[in-house]
């Protein structure tokens, strides 16, 4: 079984500056999550992600989270393929679990892990 692209990241300095520049350019709606906010497109087709300040390098970045089913796995694998753990797995409460891999170009891809269903 394939592994689904199911979200996607926009990074930025100023997180209110590009919610208000993707809001008016695409109409896409912001709900506050922590740091970050997420990002309502308006339409069922296609995916869902959310725009995030971090606060240190990298800024501006643009990424996608391909969903695993063990992060631990896929994190390993990257590795041995000549990838590079970036950010180890980090809980997103009661959603999942993430982590960033850069491939060997540099590259970054986001593994979501989603919390299982009861």
């Amino acid at each position: 079984m394939g592994q689904p692209v199911i979200h996607f990241e926009i990074g930025c300095k100023d997180a209110l500056k590009a919610q208000d520049f993707y809001g008016k350019l695409f109409d896409w709606k912001f709900t506050p999550y922590g740091p970050a906010a997420m990002i309502a497109t308006g339409q069922s087709a296609g995916i869902q992600g959310h725009i995030n300040s971090l606060g240190h390098e990298p800024h501006q970045y643009v990424t996608v989270y391909v969903q695993v089913d063990d992060l631990e796995t896929y994190l390993a694998k990257a590795n041995k393929l000549g990838g590079k753990t970036l950010m180890p797995g980090a809980d997103v409460p009661g959603m999942g679990r993430f982590a960033w891999v850069a491939d060997p170009e540099g590259n970054i891809i986001g593994l979501w892990k989603p919390v299982a269903k009861a």
